[in-house]
């Protein structure tokens, strides 16, 4: 079982890992603020899915730090590395508050994100020191692609084992049910 952290000391943010990065992934900082995320959120007393990017494939892209998120996300997101995937728990005064986000979030809702974090990028016109940097960003930008791509078709794979799996099980049924009925003939 995953274990889970309170990343502000008083249960408002709850993280824990669904799926860890590699060790060599890039994680946010003040050369690389700009984050690019998929979401699911939903709100924790009833379970019912209020936002996602699943639906549409879409990427989410914010910066840290700049209030543009909810205060959850600012804190949570800090704590992450490309390709890892967490769920994370908010509180009300770290989400919408008593006056909730209308019609989707009601007042002090507790809202539970599952967030995996895609990339991290330098802001627009910010200088990179060396040709050395913006190299290193680059590798490690192709890197955080092909992970995901990886990911992705991993992914598939997956559920394309578990379609031929559940065809050779209806299939089978399908065979024994004939087989049923052959060598019963009528005695007259």
């Amino acid at each position: 079982m995953a274990e889970t952290l309170d990343l502000t000391g008083d249960g408002g943010v709850l993280k824990t890992v669904i799926r860890k990065p590699k060790d060599d992934a890039m994680a946010p900082s003040d050369s690389f603020p700009l984050v690019d995320v998929h979401y699911e959120g939903t709100l924790a007393e009833t379970s019912e899915v209020f936002d996602t990017t699943h639906e549409d494939n879409t990427i989410f892209s914010f910066e840290l730090g700049e209030g543009a998120v909810i205060k959850a996300w600012d804190i949570a997101l800090k704590t992450m590395k490309v390709g890892e995937v967490a769920k994370i728990t908010c509180k009300p005064e770290y989400a919408y508050g008593s006056a909730g986000s209308p019609p989707e979030i009601p007042p002090d809702a507790t809202l539970v994100f599952e967030v995996e974090l895609v990339a991290c990028r330098p802001r627009k016109g910010s200088s990179i020191s060396t040709v050395n940097d913006e190299k290193a960003r680059l590798e490690e930008l192709k890197r955080q692609r092909e992970m995901v791509a990886k990911s992705k078709e991993e992914e598939k794979k997956k559920r394309e084992e578990a379609k031929a799996a559940a065809a050779a099980r209806i299939q089978a049924k399908l065979d024994a049910k004939k087989n049923q009925g052959k060598g019963k003939a009528k005695a007259k």
